[in-house]
């Protein structure tokens, strides 16, 4: 149970993600998915009740405000760490070819942080975070800004991600080409659903017509 102030957000919510997962987190603007995020991440506390991690998780969250991020670096050596090499897994990766996967190309690597667009910081710290190894990624709006070769690269990598994801967004397409589960909260209304946002939106829309005909 969560709330903030006197607005509920979250109440008998339990649900367990199951290994290898990309959940889908919906539900209105305020609604409780990025608090949710917060107290998965221990930022933020339940009311009531508990939040267990499995033993081997480690989790990587890309939140939605991206002020994780020294603006005084260029690009290459806020991603790569300085280091001319990362390791991704069992993989071995040059930096300078990690950071062009995330469209930066040539002298765009050499850009200042602090002079980036928001789309542009998106992916820096995206690109960060996924090279720390998570096998549980949060991922907070992480669409917005992005050009559309950097969000097919995204689903393309989460595709073949063996492990689980949960991601909170309003990219409808996005969700649909992702998502195994769907997680719709609704101000303290928890639903979870197996399969994309299209199977959500079917099942929800099929159960508002079947409590219409039973009213009338």
């Amino acid at each position: 149970k969560k709330a903030m102030g006197d607005r509920l957000l979250i109440e008998d919510l339990s649900f367990t993600v199951p290994p290898g997962a990309i959940v889908g987190v919906i539900g209105p603007n305020g609604a409780g998915k990025s608090t949710l995020f917060r107290m998965i991440t221990g930022g933020e506390q339940p009311d009531e009740g508990t939040i267990t991690l499995g033993d081997t998780v480690h989790l990587a969250y890309v939140d939605q405000s991206r002020d994780a991020l020294d603006p005084g670096k260029n690009v290459w050596e806020e991603i790569s760490g300085g280091a001319e090499v990362i390791h991704l897994g069992d993989m071995q990766v040059n930096s300078r070819v990690y950071t062009g996967a995330f469209n930066f190309k040539g002298t765009d690597q050499q850009k200042k942080v602090g002079l980036l667009s928001g789309g542009e910081r998106n992916r820096v710290h995206m690109a960060k975070m996924l090279k720390e190894g998570g096998n549980v990624l949060l991922l907070d709006e992480p669409t917005n800004d992005l050009d559309v070769d950097t969000i097919r690269w995204l689903e393309m990598f989460l595709a073949n991600f063996d492990n689980t994801v949960l991601v909170v967004s309003h990219d409808r397409h996005f969700l649909d080409n992702v998502c195994t589960h769907v997680c719709d909260i609704d101000f303290g209304k928890i639903q979870i659903f197996s399969g994309n946002y299209t199977f959500w939106y079917q099942s929800s829309q099929l159960a508002l017509r079947q409590r219409s005909d039973q009213n009338k």
